[in-house]
């Protein structure tokens, strides 16, 4: 969760510790994306951050990434997944404008829903206003397309700057997996990322989920990660 944030209420999320940049691997096309998101981090940005993509496509990732960049640099910082929006209340907004970061997921999640989207709407006004903090958030559509009854909302995501996320090949999604192992000391030989990409589902949010099993089977049974082991273990 947010780190140093008095203010708000609390929000049962936590961030996890290994979703940082250097445990990114952008695709081809995302790098001044995360250029951006890095500036954003460190206050000084300008504008507000808007980045769009398919589920999965690795944007929760990257506001993980940018929330512990911030803190790093002793910036607070605040995440809220809206795709939990039914379970909390708008009011967690409030006094956010005093954060260095705001990022919020899945924004589109709330499209539709009016008391929330005055609440967001309210939110970019304070913070243009304050001019403290950065916001970014993301959504699985363009602003346009993401079905926001509140034209000034749509409005205002229009008047950032918006990126919207580029998809891996194989090729990069191979070696993603290869340095996430890698960064846990865990040697993924090409082979057996391949038979993972053939033989799983091909997002990396799955992926990386299926290599962390793997990660904890090979520590408990002291073995590599080779296709015939990866087989018993995922019982494909």
């Amino acid at each position: 969760m947010t780190q140093n944030s008095p203010l708000q209420l609390s929000l049962p999320v936590h961030l996890p510790d290994d979703e940082t940049f250097k445990s990114y691997y952008p695709a081809a096309g995302n790098d001044q994306l995360i250029q951006k998101l890095q500036s954003s981090a460190a206050g000084e940005a300008s504008k507000p951050l808007y980045l769009w993509g398919p589920g999965k496509s690795g944007r929760t990732h990257l506001l993980h990434a940018a929330c512990a960049r911030a803190n790093d640099l002793e910036r607070r910082s605040f995440y809220i997944p809206l795709g939990i929006h039914a379970s909390i209340s708008p009011a967690l907004l409030e006094g956010l404008e005093q954060v260095d970061l705001v990022c919020i997921d899945d924004i589109d999640a709330i499209a539709g829903h009016p008391v929330w989207e005055e609440a967001i709407f309210d939110l970019y006004n304070r913070m243009a206003e304050h001019k403290q903090g950065a916001l970014v958030v993301s959504a699985s559509s363009s602003p346009s397309e993401a079905g926001f009854l509140l034209p000034d909302l749509e409005s205002r995501m229009q008047w950032g700057l918006i990126y919207q996320l580029h998809p891996m090949e194989d090729e990069e999604k191979l070696a993603a997996l290869q340095r996430r192992a890698a960064m846990r000391g865990l040697q993924l030989p090409e082979d057996v990322g391949r038979f993972l990409l053939n033989r799983m589902a091909r997002d990396m949010r799955t992926l990386f989920d299926v290599l962390d099993r793997l990660d904890k089977a090979s520590m408990i049974h002291q073995r590599k990660l080779t296709i015939p082991f990866v087989k018993e273990m995922l019982r494909l």
